[in-house]
């Protein structure tokens, strides 16, 4: 999945870049997906100004353990994709420079331009950083999940275990003589 700088800035129109990827390379070592689709790419390269800017959506399905009862939860993830590049003038321009020089007005200051130096594009990392980073930390099969019981580990969605449950910090236990009457 590539854009040639050179290419785009002397098109009018917009490239369109729409692909699936399969991400079982990338994806089989994680622990936190018990399963996952593949990555829907749709996306949009335009060159405006002294930079090429791509846009569009990904969309993947994902299955992850609830974090609270384990139960696996399905989701479909659409995720918004915003990148811009733009050649870099010389050598002393690294690529992720936190320091950047706009030449356009309709740029924010905190939009992070990526300086190249390539005229080839490759696309597949930033399109995984933004499926990575996409990705939920603390999935839930509902905001009102009850999760496992601490004492012995029945699914509290699924029946009551009838577990007492001391709810009182050890280190506090000396306090709660102090507010009895």
């Amino acid at each position: 999945m590539f854009i040639r700088l050179r290419e785009l800035a002397q098109k009018a129109d917009t490239v369109h870049i729409d692909e699936v990827v399969d991400l079982t390379g990338v994806f089989m070592q994680r622990n936190d997906l018990l399963g996952f689709g593949p990555l829907h790419v749709k996306l949009h390269a335009q060159y405006q100004g002294e930079v090429a800017e791509v846009t569009g959506e990904l969309s993947i399905d994902v299955e992850q353990p609830c974090s609270r009862c384990l139960v696996p939860v399905k989701q479909k993830l659409e995720i918004p994709f915003h990148e811009t590049f733009a050649r870099a003038a010389d050598e002393s321009k690294p690529d992720d420079d936190d320091e950047f020089e706009y030449h356009e007005d309709d740029y924010h200051e905190n939009e992070e331009i990526h300086y190249v130096k390539d005229e080839k594009i490759e696309l597949l990392p930033y399109v995984l950083e933004n499926v990575v980073l996409a990705l939920p930390l603390v999935p839930l099969c509902g905001e009102d999940c009850q999760g496992l019981c601490p004492v012995c580990g029945t699914n509290r969605n699924e029946h009551a275990c009838g577990c007492k449950q001391d709810n009182t910090d050890p280190r506090l236990a000396g306090l709660a003589d102090f507010f009895k009457e």
